[in-house]
């Protein structure tokens, strides 16, 4: 058996490794309780997750693209007709008279 000086710094030593393993379980514990709390936290804010929002993002791209398509579309389909809006065989607005309401 140690006596002396010996035996009073390996009291210490062994009460210091059982202090830092007691401090992590703590840190453990409080960092699970602070996930937890801001978790519930969230939850209540609506706050969007990231999955949600790429889908909700590339559904935005998806759309623009069509949205620029379709406007090719309609600006090569405004040249056919002319600058009037009529088709180029057609007579011009003032030739179609409506039927007068009775």
């Amino acid at each position: 058996m140690s006596t002396g000086p010996n035996r009073i710094l390996d009291e210490f030593a062994k009460l210091m490794t059982d202090a830092a393993g007691a401090a992590q379980g703590v840190r453990r514990e409080v960092e699970t309780a602070f996930r937890g709390q801001a978790e519930r936290i969230l939850n209540t804010m609506d706050v969007v997750q990231r999955e949600e929002f790429e889908v909700v993002r590339d559904m935005a791209v998806k759309a623009r693209e069509e949205n620029a398509r379709l406007a090719a579309r309609i600006e090569a389909l405004e040249a056919k007709l002319g600058a009037d809006g009529e088709p180029a065989s057609e007579a011009g607005p003032a030739s179609r008279k409506r039927p007068a309401k009775k």
